[in-house]
């Protein structure tokens, strides 16, 4: 299983609205960058992801799981453009904010401190649990 970390701006797609969507899910679409498009590309179904609010918030208010395998962007005619579902599977107890994650030594080299505009992006396993662990989880998985 693989890690990834996903952005939404919560006035255009919050965590509450994804919650909503239940076990279908929801396409992750819209997507216009090549770097985040072939993130998607790498995923499997079961990989697991951070549900990010960006610009409001800042911070990690969900995990999410991959539902499907990757398939044309619904959004668009493009065939260059593709993306997976994503289902909710639960809240992050404690909200882990952009600021925590900057604040972490261990944390220095994680994506979103790297690449913050990159709206999809890989998570090592270690960063995972670290997350994980600020926000309240003790069984990370």
């Amino acid at each position: 299983m693989r890690y990834w970390l996903i952005k939404s701006e919560p006035d255009k797609w919050s965590w509450e609205q994804q919650k909503a969507k239940g076990a279908e899910g929801e396409p992750w679409d819209g997507i216009r960058n090549y770097q985040a498009r072939n993130n998607m590309r790498a995923m499997e179904i079961g990989d697991k992801a951070f549900f990010y609010h960006s610009n409001i918030g800042k911070e990690v208010v969900g995990i999410v799981e991959v539902c499907s395998g990757i398939h044309p962007d619904p959004k668009t005619d493009d065939p260059r453009w593709e993306c997976v579902d994503f289902r909710a599977v639960r809240d992050m107890p404690k909200p882990v904010t952009l600021a925590d994650v900057k604040a972490e030594p261990r944390l220095s080299e994680m994506s979103l401190v790297t690449s913050m505009r990159l709206s999809v992006q890989p998570v090592t396993e270690e960063e995972w649990r670290i997350v994980c662990e600020m926000g309240g989880l003790k069984d990370p998985a």
